[in-house]
C-alpha cells in the first residue's frame, strides 16, 4: 500500500454511506470494492434477512414469505432489524448501508436512529441504470450454495457451468431472481423506492452515478464523488 492510498483511507475513516439503486444495478459489487478500498463494513439488509432465514429467527420467518415473491419486507420489521444490528455492532471505519433505506418511512426512521446512536450519513450514492437492462442482469445471476459468491451467465460466467470458481460449490438461481420475481421486484422498486430518490434529491444530499458502464468505471466515479467527504 503506497502513502497516497494510505492517506485516502485515513481521510475516509468513519465514513458512513448509503448505497442506493434498483435491483441489478451492481450495489453488491460496488459495496465490496468500497469495503476493500476503505475498510468499511457492508450492511446488506438482503444478507441480514437471508441469514435470519437460515437461522429461522423471527426476522427470517417473517421475511421468507415476502422475499420468495419479490416483495419488500414491511418497514416495521426491516427498521427493527437494522436498528438492532447497528446497536449491537461497532464500525471502526464506518459502514455502507446496502438496501436500506428503501422507503421514505425507513429514511426518516434512519435519521432518528442516527441521532440516537450519534452518527452521520456522509454520502448517499445512487447507481442509475436503464430499467430495460435490469431484468437480464438479475435473472442471469447465479449464487454459490456454499460460499455465496455470485456469477452471471452472460457477464461473469463461471469457468465450469454450474460450479463455483472459488470453492467448487453448486451454483443456483435464487427464488427472488427468477424472471417472474425480478419483474415483481422492479415494479415494487418503482412504486416504493424510486420516490426515495426524489426525497433525497429535494434534500440536496444524493449523488447520482451512471451504473450503465463497466464496473471499474462505476467505482472510479464513486471514488471521485467521495473525495473530501
Amino acid at each position: 500500500m503506497d502513502i497516497l492510498e494510505n492517506s485516502i483511507i485515513k481521510e475516509c475513516m468513519s465514513m458512513n454511506i448509503i448505497l442506493m439503486g434498483p435491483p441489478g444495478a451492481g450495489k453488491g459489487t460496488q459495496a465490496t470494492k468500497l469495503v476493500n478500498k476503505y475498510g468499511l463494513t457492508q450492511i446488506s439488509t438482503g444478507d441480514l434477512f437471508r441469514k435470519a432465514l437460515s437461522e429461522q429467527t423471527k426476522y427470517g420467518v417473517i421475511a421468507k414469505y415476502f422475499m420468495q415473491f419479490g416483495h419488500l419486507v414491511p418497514d416495521d420489521y426491516t427498521i427493527e432489524m437494522v436498528r438492532e444490528y447497528l446497536k449491537e455492532n461497532t464500525f471502526e471505519n464506518g459502514f455502507i448501508l446496502d438496501g436500506f433505506p428503501r422507503t421514505i418511512v425507513q429514511a426518516r426512521e434512519l435519521e432518528s436512529i442516527a441521532k440516537e446512536f450519534n452518527f452521520t450519513i456522509d454520502a448517499i450514492i445512487n447507481l442509475d441504470i436503464p430499467q430495460e437492462k435490469l431484468v437480464s442482469r438479475l435473472s442471469g445471476r447465479r449464487t454459490c450454495k456454499n460460499c455465496g459468491t455470485t456469477f452471471h451467465v452472460e457477464f461473469n460466467p463461471p469457468k465450469v457451468t454450474g460450479v463455483c470458481d472459488k470453492c467448487g460449490g453448486e451454483l443456483y438461481q435464487r427464488e427472488d431472481e427468477s424472471v417472474e420475481a425480478v419483474t415483481v421486484r422492479l415494479d415494487t422498486y418503482n412504486k416504493q423506492t424510486r420516490p426515495l430518490i426524489d426525497y433525497y434529491t429535494m434534500k440536496g444530499t444524493i449523488i447520482n452515478i451512471n451504473g450503465d458502464q463497466p464496473m471499474e468505471d462505476v467505482f472510479k466515479d464513486i471514488e471521485k464523488s467521495l473525495e473530501g467527504k
